[in-house]
């Protein structure tokens, strides 16, 4: 199903927007991948942007129809695909780790982020566009991203990135059968077993002040449980906490 239908563009201001255009007008089929070799506007989670370099990494769009997904459990698509992304990445690296919400981590450096754009109708998800930067052989960022990095990186080998996106799909497509076949309590399971500083002690900053905390988990609704040293458990929506890493 992913991948099964690829779009390649040589040149994109993003391949979400490319894809939503698409879908004003046109039926795409479900698993279609957009894939472009420049993308001019990439873009994050709120004004983030995207680095990439042309022709180095993996820059794409899934358009996914999840038939009956509740809106509340929208946030278990986020564990689909991160888990399909750390499933590729872990045949290649050790200590591939889930960021929350939406980041791929090697060790503690970023390797990939995601985006997903929903529509809804009658409470229900009724499409999907998620984007995915996937840094493969870029080997130097010139962004003010604090800490990203590539598989070239990780391994020293160059990867081709057609082969690659085959591979990656496969992969994709093995989490979304989990999905649409209601297996959300492995999702669950296997997203909180690969979350990135689960069940340490770390610092974190909240409403203006730094606090040391122990993540526990998420909650149905893709909120970050945090546990402090009294045990309290309070739960954080995106861009309400803020990972602090060392010096």
């Amino acid at each position: 199903m992913i991948g099964s239908t690829i779009v390649h563009l040589d040149i994109v201001d993003s391949t979400n927007n490319y894809a939503a255009k698409e879908l004003l007008t046109k039926s795409l089929i479900e698993g279609t991948v957009v894939a472009a070799d420049c993308q001019q506007s990439g873009r994050g989670q709120g004004e983030s942007s995207w680095e990439s370099s042309e022709g180095k990494n993996l820059t794409f769009s899934i358009v996914l129809y999840p038939i009956n997904l509740e809106v509340s459990r929208q946030f278990i698509i986020s564990k689909t695909i991160a888990l399909g992304i750390a499933d590729f990445l872990s045949g290649y690296s050790q200590g591939i780790r889930i960021k929350w919400p939406n980041d791929i981590y090697a060790g503690d450096r970023k390797i990939a982020g995601i985006l997903i754009e929903t529509a809804v109708m009658a409470g229900k998800i009724s499409r999907a566009v998620i984007g995915i930067g996937l840094n493969i052989n870029q080997e130097k960022f010139v962004s003010d991203a604090p800490n990203p990095v590539s598989l070239k990186n990780l391994t020293g080998k160059t990867f081709d990135l057609k082969r690659t996106l085959n591979e990656l799909c496969f992969h994709l497509d093995k989490r979304y059968l989990q999905l649409i076949g209601y297996k959300y309590s492995q999702i669950d399971l296997d997203f909180e077993r690969l979350l990135y500083r689960m069940g340490e002690w770390a610092m974190f900053c909240a409403d203006g002040s730094d606090f040391e905390g122990m993540i526990t988990g998420t909650d149905p609704e893709g909120q970050l449980l945090i546990q402090n040293r009294e045990g309290k458990i309070r739960g954080f929506q995106f861009k309400e906490v803020q990972f602090l890493f060392p010096a």
